[in-house]
């Protein structure tokens, strides 16, 4: 299901919400938890995510009822007219401040650049509003292995965090997926 606007989702029990900037990976990432590639639709073009897009992940481990998953448009560079980009931002924090639903963000970042000061913005903002939050690396098969500790240390200091705070994930290797997926249920329980 899609909204453009809070009113016109659904009401919900529990639900976590996916943000982060364009093509950082967030409905891949969608997909490799739902355990198919048809779910959220992936592309290489910047903001193609431009609605409120609200996934139930049937969870077929426990067979008590479905996961609820929001993915966010992204923020930063868009391929979408100026007037779309815009009204993102209104959409976006409303969404994060006003859902009752709304349990946990889990904000992903590229773990191959690192946090951009959009990132921080965003993190920063979470703080300020007291809006429970995790940060998920993703791309980690991007980073060479010999480079992993340092771009682990890298992140976390850029995203004012302990290294054990982050959630690393890959969809193209599975790395993290079942650990995400175990974190995203028990925020819904």
């Amino acid at each position: 299901m899609s909204a453009a606007r809070l009113g016109q989702l659904p009401e919900r029990r529990a639900e976590v919400a996916f943000v982060g900037r364009s093509n950082v990976g967030k409905s891949s990432l969608i997909n490799s938890l739902a355990g198919t590639k048809q779910l959220a639709r992936v592309s290489n073009t910047p903001g193609r995510t431009q609605l409120l897009n609200l996934f139930d992940l049937v969870d077929r481990d426990h067979g008590d009822g479905d996961v609820a998953v929001v993915d966010l448009p992204g923020y930063g560079y868009a391929k979408v007219p100026g007037r779309v980009r815009r009204e993102w931002p209104e959409m976006i924090e409303g969404y994060l401040l006003d859902r009752e639903s709304l349990v946990q963000v889990f904000v992903l970042v590229d773990g191959a650049i690192g946090p951009t000061p959009l990132d921080v913005q965003m993190l920063d903002w979470l703080r300020e509003c007291q809006v429970p939050h995790t940060v998920v690396a993703t791309k980690q098969d991007k980073v060479k292995s010999s480079k992993r500790d340092a771009r682990r240390r890298d992140l976390a200091a850029g995203c004012r965090l302990e290294q054990g705070d982050i959630v690393w994930t890959s969809t193209s290797s599975g790395a993290g997926i079942d650990l995400l997926r175990t974190l995203v249920r028990g925020h819904l329980a």
